[in-house]
């Protein structure tokens, strides 16, 4: 379930641990190949688009590798939730990427994307200047489809780190006692599957603590508790009982964000915080570059050998915006980046990617203050159906949360973040 400590771990050693040694030529060989004509430049500076910029120079030093994010710093939604009860500052989940410079030498550029014209292999960015590029790397995250009447800048989705988290947490701690924290929950798939349930663990936690007489109400557009469902259902029939109300099944139709009004499709539900988590689609990028072809228009796409999108050669789509029906989360976005990474010196070296690649969804989730969930799954990829599938018994999840898993919880981040950053 841990990331490798190891980050000079090579190339075969990682293939290794994926299941098999290379098949093919040797690994000084393949880094020769890959010369510094060859560009690649990724978009995104999540878990999947700094793990693959590190890990292309790490593996191939030759290589001319550029990331492209606007932003300086990368807050991570990975313990996130613990900024609303005070456990984590956010300096603390706040990365940079000046190692993946000066120790691996990727070039950085902060700027926006404007779009990707791919039969001239180039990046087109806000300041009107274009990247080439040989392979491109999109890694954008998630967008958020539109709500009637949700105004982001009063109703927070707190989805993805950063200022929309503390404001989560300003309004919380604004909220009168005995008012009620109403959370909305979109319909599989989204960015990360035990996330909400563990942010309602987490407030009512705090609101039993600060707020007495409040309650959560949790409403779940999903027919169930779509992850680590044993160990949820404890935490919201026995932890707090009597203080988070979970219903499913709910549609959100509508939001009045001035009245901070939830309206759904089992009735009205008035919130002293509205925490409104809306339906998730790739990233614009994808979606305005012919890329999001999964049959749902939400997703893209790609072969899982090499992540190459299958509706345009030439551009690899990983992390939340990849439409393999892995799960949408940073473990397994780095685990994606790494095979994405091997494929593409392969692939510039005039070889195929690697049969067989494997990957890990690894997680954990804090209940309480002191308490914490997990959950893990190996993928395999399946040559008949040319999928990634679970491999059979490699799952697994406890029936409760438990002191042990909350000290492991750090060490599993903290190996995850320098792995990606470092």
């Amino acid at each position: 379930m841990k990331t490798h400590k190891n980050t000079n771990n090579t190339r075969r050693n990682f293939l290794k641990v994926l299941g098999g040694t290379s098949a093919l030529a040797s690994f000084p060989h393949i880094l020769k190949a890959a010369t510094a004509a060859s560009r690649v430049v990724i978009i995104g500076g999540g878990f999947g688009g700094a793990t693959a910029a590190k890990y292309l120079k790490h593996w191939s030093p030759n290589l001319n590798v550029t990331l492209i994010e606007p932003n300086a710093l990368y807050r991570s939604p990975i313990l996130s939730n613990l900024l609303v009860n005070g456990q984590v500052s956010l300096n603390e989940i706040s990365f940079n990427y000046n190692t993946l410079n000066s120790k691996y030498g990727v070039n950085i550029i902060r700027d926006w994307v404007q779009g990707i014209d791919s039969a001239a292999q180039k990046v087109e960015l806000s300041s009107g200047t274009t990247v080439a590029y040989d392979r491109l790397i999109v890694s954008p995250g998630i967008d958020f489809n539109p709500i009637n009447g949700l105004d982001s800048n009063k109703i927070p989705h707190a989805w993805k780190g950063g200022d929309q988290v503390l404001m989560l947490k300003q309004q919380l701690d604004a909220m009168q006692a005995g008012k009620n924290f109403v959370m909305t929950i979109p319909k599989a798939p989204y960015r990360c599957p035990p996330g909400p349930y563990e942010r309602a663990c987490l407030v009512a936690d705090y609101l039993r603590k600060n707020k007495p007489g409040s309650k959560v109400i949790v409403l779940d557009a999903n027919a169930n508790i779509t992850a680590e469902k044993e160990a949820f259902t404890h935490a919201f029939d026995v932890t707090y009982g009597g203080i988070i109300e979970y219903h499913s099944n709910v549609s959100l139709q509508s939001v009045d964000s001035n009245q901070r009004i939830a309206i759904t499709s089992i009735g009205n539900f008035n919130a002293g915080v509205l925490n409104v988590i809306p339906q998730q689609s790739a990233g614009k990028i994808i979606t305005s570059s012919a890329l999001a072809n999964h049959p749902t228009g939400r997703w893209a796409n790609v072969d899982p050998i090499s992540y190459e999108s299958t509706a345009v050669p030439g551009i690899h789509i990983i992390g939340d915006s990849q439409g393999t029906g892995q799960p949408k989360a940073g473990h397994i976005a780095n685990a994606e980046a790494k095979v994405c990474a091997d494929a593409i010196i392969r692939l510039l070296s005039g070889q195929q990617p690697y049969a067989e690649p494997m990957t890990n969804s690894a997680c954990y989730s804090p209940v309480s203050s002191n308490s914490a969930s997990w959950a893990t799954v190996v993928y395999r990829y399946v040559p008949a159906t040319k999928s990634m599938q679970a491999v059979p018994g490699s799952g697994g999840a406890p029936a409760t949360a438990s002191k042990k898993a909350y000290r492991q919880m750090f060490r599993w981040s903290g190996n995850l973040f320098a792995d990606t950053f470092s």
